[in-house]
């Protein structure tokens, strides 16, 4: 069943990519933009059946303020959040400004179709074990923390941090290994360890996960500036 929406993301790259895969799966893309913060706009201009809103913050002050517009001015239009794992704040904030659902950024393209015909129909689109989670980390919040981007981190060497910001900025292994002075077979080595330990299967996904969960902004800091390329280092 085909359905006509818009997807708004604060990173272009993810927009056009999810855009492109429901294309392929027969639906009508009316847009795909970014920032999120124009997503009022478009949205209202255009009155989709359903918008996508991606974002990496759900917890955020005032992230979903373009929600609340397209509610008031479009109500027929169903908004469904695509996210972070999020805290019991976020999924709030998210119904509070009128969204008609909630789903994981990592989720498979079949689990987003089924939120976005749960939410034409007037439905809530979230998955249980969301919920649940909200609720476990809302009574024991010591046990539960909220950043997975600060876990996420947690998984990978410092090394490894900088592959995968380098990842998202496009380089191919050649660039890779020659910024950071290495050779081709251990930034490939390296590569495929972010993307086991990110539990991804290829570069765009890690991208797009480490642009949702905050893991870019914290792997770039804990990096600093990349080095410029020079000679390759020997196999380590």
């Amino acid at each position: 069943m085909s359905v006509r929406l818009m997807v708004v993301d604060d990173h272009r790259l993810l927009a056009e990519a999810l855009a492109s895969a429901l294309k392929l799966r027969g639906h009508r893309v009316l847009a795909a933009a970014a920032p999120t913060s124009g997503a009022a706009e478009l949205v209202v201009g255009r009155a989709p059946e359903v918008c996508l809103f991606g974002t990496a913050s759900p917890a955020a002050p005032g992230v979903f303020d373009p929600i609340a517009r397209i509610c008031r001015e479009r109500p027929q239009v169903a908004v469904v959040v695509l996210g972070p794992v999020p805290s019991p704040r976020g999924i709030a904030a998210a119904f509070a400004a009128g969204a008609a659902g909630y789903v994981r950024h990592d989720e498979r393209i079949e689990g987003v179709e089924r939120a976005m015909l749960s939410a034409r129909a007037g439905e809530s689109a979230i998955a249980p074990q969301l919920l649940r989670g909200a609720f476990a980390e809302l009574l024991d919040p010591v046990a539960r923390p909220d950043d997975e981007g600060r876990r996420l981190l947690d998984l990978l060497t410092p090394r490894e941090a900088e592959v995968l910001v380098r990842v998202a900025e496009g380089e191919d292994t050649r660039l890779i290994a020659a910024g950071m002075r290495i050779a081709p077979s251990t930034a490939r080595t390296h590569v495929q360890r972010v993307l086991v330990k990110l539990g991804v299967a290829s570069r765009l996904e890690a991208a797009a996960l480490a642009a949702r969960t905050g893991l870019l902004e914290r792997a770039a800091g804990a990096v600093g500036a990349p080095r410029g390329p020079g000679a390759p280092e020997g196999e380590r």
